[in-house]
């Protein structure tokens, strides 16, 4: 990962480097929770999420906006919310919602909360901005200037196009989402049906979109993840969505349904077979690099030659198996006629 420099926001502030944001937390499923909602909020406390979102922006009634602030503060402060990473979803800076959503819940439950997700970006200026905000109540509540990071959601064509300045406007970025239902409306999509291909196009209307954005994160260090699948009842059509991009190298993906949430985990996990084989890559390549293996800069496993590339490509697979808390059913044995 790449050294953090500081904000805008810090260098403006004179507070010195902003503290880098946590941006490899697990991210497989990302609960949508509606932030008016009580009984929503208490149940999602224990459903098997990764990362919940506590929405203040499409899944809350202009008329309930302001009071569903304070609900989400008090579920913050006095929820029992595990390991889960605790995001909440501001409305979008052409509202008047967006300046008070954000100090009110980060001066309320700061301690409390992980990021920010903010929808509809389409410049880095937005971004920014909301770095500024958020140190600007870091320093006067006098919490860690830095520690909350921000999601950034890709919406419309005018933040597809900006993704490459919105993904290095702030250190406290962690993840690149994509927005499908917005973004289709955007560029007049014939479809309405979320995340689905839209009739009479025989190829993947998403592809470039997906990988734009893909492309945008990993060179910045960031996290992708994809947007809802509406049609919450539809199990294979989840799975299908959600395989596209996990085969992309997605991270993760919106979840709207407690029943989404074991088929995001799983989708976005390597296979308990590519993780035992990407553990047995490290340690057979660690083996041959080191002395008792003869410093050789590859070598065999099995019937596959390993190298520095495919150590590469391991860490990938180990990490998403570690991150999901997986172990591993394998063990590296050196091979019997080097050590003789």
């Amino acid at each position: 990962m790449t050294t953090a420099h500081p904000s805008p926001a810090a260098t403006l502030l004179s507070s010195g480097s902003a503290a880098a944001p946590n941006r490899l937390r697990p991210r497989r499923s990302c609960l949508a929770v509606p932030g008016s909602n009580p009984r929503f909020l208490e149940k999602a406390q224990g459903l098997p999420a990764d990362q919940v979102f506590l929405d203040l922006e499409d899944a809350c009634a202009p008329l309930v906006k302001e009071s569903a602030r304070h609900s989400i503060v008090d579920a913050l402060n006095n929820g029992d919310w595990g390991k889960k990473t605790k995001v909440v979803r501001v409305n979008d800076w052409t509202t008047h919602w967006t300046y008070r959503d954000v100090i009110t819940v980060v001066e309320g439950a700061g301690p409390n909360l992980d990021c920010i997700m903010l929808p509809k970006v389409q410049d880095a200026e937005q971004v920014k901005a909301l770095d500024l905000l958020l140190t600007q109540i870091e320093k006067t509540m006098g919490f860690e200037v830095g520690r909350i990071g921000i999601e950034a959601q890709i919406e419309n064509a005018k933040g597809l196009i900006n993704v490459d300045a919105i993904a290095t406007a702030s250190p406290r970025l962690e993840t690149i989402i994509f927005g499908p239902a917005d973004f289709m409306a955007s560029i007049n999509m014939k479809s309405l049906v979320v995340g689905e291909q839209p009739p009479g196009y025989n190829a993947d209307a998403y592809h470039y979109i997906l990988m734009r954005i893909l492309m945008a994160a990993r060179a910045n260090d960031l996290q992708a993840i994809d947007g809802p699948y509406l049609q919450i009842r539809n199990g294979e059509g989840y799975r299908e969505v959600a395989g596209r991009s996990a085969a992309l190298g997605f991270d993760g993906k919106w979840v709207l349904h407690p029943d989404q949430v074991a088929a995001a985990n799983e989708i976005y996990s390597p296979s308990q077979e590519d993780y035992d084989h990407a553990e047995l890559i490290l340690d057979a390549y660690d083996w041959c690099t080191s002395e008792a293996g003869g410093f050789k800069g590859s070598a065999m496993l099995g019937d596959e030659m390993i190298d520095e590339a495919s150590r590469k490509m391991a860490l990938v697979i180990s990490g998403k198996g570690r991150a999901a808390g997986m172990e591993r059913t394998s063990k590296f044995e050196a091979p019997v006629s080097a050590q003789a």
